[in-house]
Order: C-alpha cells, then structure tokens, then sequence
C-alpha cells in the first residue's frame, strides 16, 4: 500500500449533518472512525426544525450545549387552510403542553447545527476527518476501497454513505431508487418581524403547497414556501421590499411587517427513497436514503435517526468483536430504518398530493382528517407522539443514551 493509504474499519463519507451525527456517534463510543468530505458551505439559509428526539441524541453526544442558544423552541404548531376550495379543512393546533413535553422541538439554522456538530467532531480522539471528496467507490466481499480527488486511497470494512440524493456510494453498492418529481419548488427564507411569533409554528396549506412559518430566537422566523415552478422563479427575483410585501400578504399579517434577512434557497421537490438501506457494506443515512418535500420536518430528522441506528449497530458489533461490515449487519441495519422511512414518505407523498388534487372527495377526506384530529384529544395526543419520535424501532441515542463499545 502507498505510504498516503490509510485503512480504517468504518469510514463515513459526507461531512453534512448526518454524517457528522454518525461519526460523532461512532468516535464517542471509542470506535476509530474516519469522516471524508468537505465541511459545507456556510451559504446555506435552510433551518431545521430538531424534533425532541434529535435534540436528546445531540444532547446525548455533547453537541447540543455549543448550539442550543441560537434555536427557538417550537411549542405551538398550527395547520391553516389556505386553499380557495369548497370543503376548507378547519384549522387545527397542536400543543407540545398536551403530551408533557416543553417544546416539539426547536428550530435551528442548518449552517449553525453543522458548526456545532463540527466543533465538537474536532475534539474527539477516535474520530480523523479529511477534507477531501470521495471520486470512486470499489467493493468487495471483505471491504471497500475508496479512491479520494487527490488520489490517496483508504480502505473500510464499512462505509456508512452521508454522500446525498446522488450519492457514489449508494451506485456502486448498486442500490436502485425510486424517485418522484412533484411540480413544486420550495423556497427557504428568513426574516425579521415586528410581532412576537409565541414559540409558534403555522402551516398555511395552499393550493401549491404548504407555507410554513417556523419561529427562531428573537422576532426572526424562516419560511418554507412551496409553490410552482413559475411562482418560485418570479418569487426570487423580487428585491426585498417586494419579498417582504409577498410574505406579509401570504402569511396574513399574523407576524406584523416583516424585512427580509440575506440569503435565499430554491429546490425542486422530489420524494426519493432507497430501495435497500444497506447493501454490500455500504449503509445508507440521510438524503443517499431518503429525499422528501419539506412537510412535517421529517427529512433531516429521519437521517439523524439512520445515523443514530447504525452507529448503534456497528458499536454492538464492536464489542461482540465482529465484522462491522458483515450482511447480517446489514441486514438489521435495513430492517430497523425501513418501517419509519418508508411509513414518513408515504405520509408525507399523501399529504402534499392532497393539496394538489382538485378532486372533492380527496379533500373532504384531508378536511374530516383534521376536524377528527381537532376534536379528537387521544387520537391528536397520539400523532403528536408518533410525529416527534417513532413507536418503534428507537435508537438509544434518540432515546438520550450514550453508546458504550
């Protein structure tokens, strides 16, 4: 091997907050770990809205007391009918107060949580990380040989894949994907307003999508705005005062006036999902596995639990001293991610094409959905649950406990 070779047992490819989340996971429970990707850029706009669940794992890991001051609690969550239709579905609120909890979650700026989470990476002893990109992926039955951009190789017995929607590894594992484009793009914004948003989230259901206000520490909130195509273009080509005019109109006001903060995202909407979560000693985390509309705060969430779930596996197989890489590995990986992924973007698919149909029945169905979830206490106390943690299948970390090899 060249003298610039490294081999490791488990190395993570993709240095976004999934793949940090795993190697941060895997180095503090004393497995050598090594992280390959560039950190992402601090151009990125979007939030995260961290359910209960990821905040116990972050807190967990020691990562959550470098970035808890920069989040805002969502306690309050609002769903409004927006849609100039005949059966309006009736507005419905969600109250983390009503399951025990303090807050659903708390919303984070994605560049803020990678900061934190890259910070603390930096401070573990068993985890290396190389700035450098991944070029090819070749495997074997016993390992895997990673080729990087300047040439070096490295050689794992696991690579767990944090490498996005067209993710190297998850080809050359050849893991096929089913893919869905909608006729949608969402667009991430952030701005200041002069009324207090109350820890609380709104969702304005449209006729294109979902507009969703999230809060963030002061009188600041983000948006998600999704719309066609057209709408999106038009939208961002608008200057500040125009924008702000926009989302004051859209958002009713319930903010005051708003002015808009530096930093715009435009993405098309696409539902994509793996067909196997690991395969020939690759395991899929984050979008390599799963690309879903920004709906519920779902998307990230669920790749901080794929990456929770193998951590946990791989420090299980550690200390039963075998092959971290192994197809029974595997296999368990890919049974306990498929029931929450696949259960999400269904859900998730069902509620943004609801939206979209013109079809009254459809909307009768969406609009008694929510009047049940309404008057209904134990069946609304019960999606709260199941929206902010998963029935089963937990990981440890989610659950707030540390993983010891």
């Amino acid at each position: 091997m060249a003298k610039n070779n490294l081999s490791s047992d488990v190395v993570v490819i993709g240095a976004g907050p999934a793949g940090l989340m795993a190697a941060i996971a895997l180095a503090s429970a004393g497995v050598e770990t090594l992280l390959i990707g560039a950190t992402p850029a601090t151009t990125d706009h979007r939030t995260t809205a961290l359910l209960t669940s990821s905040v116990a794992a972050l807190e967990a890991l020691g990562v959550w007391e470098r970035c808890r001051d920069k989040a805002a609690p969502l306690k309050i969550m609002r769903i409004a009918d927006d849609r100039p239709v005949l059966l309006r579905a009736p507005e419905v609120a969600f109250e983390a107060a009503e399951i025990g909890h303090e807050a659903f979650g708390y919303n984070i700026e994605n560049r803020t949580l990678v900061a934190a989470l890259s910070a603390h990476a930096a401070t573990l002893s068993a985890l290396k990380h190389l700035e450098r990109n991944a070029r090819e992926l070749t495997i074997s039955e016993t390992d895997g040989t990673i080729t990087l951009d300047d040439g070096a190789q490295i050689i794992a017995r696991l690579i767990i894949a944090a490498d996005g929607r067209n993710s190297l590894c998850r080809s050359a594992a050849g893991i096929a994907v089913r893919t869905h484009r909608y006729p949608q793009t969402a667009l991430a914004l952030t701005f200041d307003h002069t009324r207090p948003h109350r820890d609380t989230s709104v969702e304005f259901h449209t006729e294109a999508g979902p507009f969703t206000l999230v809060p963030l520490p002061g009188q600041r909130s983000s948006l998600v705005w999704v719309t066609t195509p057209t709408e999106a273009e038009a939208v961002t080509a608008l200057d500040d005062t125009a924008l702000a005019w926009q989302v004051e109109q859209r958002s009713h006001a319930i903010l005051g006036k708003v002015s808009m903060l530096p930093g715009r995202g435009r993405f098309p909407l696409t539902l994509q999902t793996a067909e196997r979560f690991a395969a020939r000693r690759v395991a899929l985390v984050g979008e390599a596995a799963h690309v879903m509309p920004p709906i519920g705060a779902q998307g990230l969430n669920l790749g901080l639990r794929d990456a929770a779930a193998i951590a946990e596996l791989v420090v299980d197989a550690q200390r039963d001293g075998t092959d971290p890489g192994a197809p029974h590995v595997m296999d368990d990986y890919n049974a306990s991610r498929r029931a929450d992924i696949v259960t999400r973007s269904v859900a998730v698919d069902a509620l943004n094409r609801s939206l979209l149909t013109a079809f009254l029945p459809v909307q009768g169905v969406r609009g008694v959905g929510l009047a049940l979830l309404d008057r209904i206490g134990p069946l609304r106390r019960a999606v709260m649950r199941e929206g902010i943690a998963p029935g089963a299948h937990t990981p440890r970390l989610m659950r707030g406990e540390a993983l010891q090899s």
